[in-house]
């Protein structure tokens, strides 16, 4: 895991299409701002588990 420090309005890219920005800190919270083509998926990782186990539910 890559670990990086960065202040509010500044970036990080990924690769040459996913762009992510901090938007807010604000105590022990981070607002994140992410910017992605649109054929990639992005979710909290609360419900990319829960869309995992619905489809993993459905084809069993």
């Amino acid at each position: 895991m890559l670990v990086l420090s960065r202040q509010r309005d500044e970036t990080i890219i990924i690769g040459d299409s996913i762009r992510i920005t901090i938007v807010e800190v604000r105590g022990d919270k981070v607002r994140i701002g992410i910017d992605a083509p649109k054929d990639v998926a992005v979710h909290r990782q609360e419900v990319y588990d829960a869309i995992k186990r619905e489809v993993e539910e459905a084809d069993s």
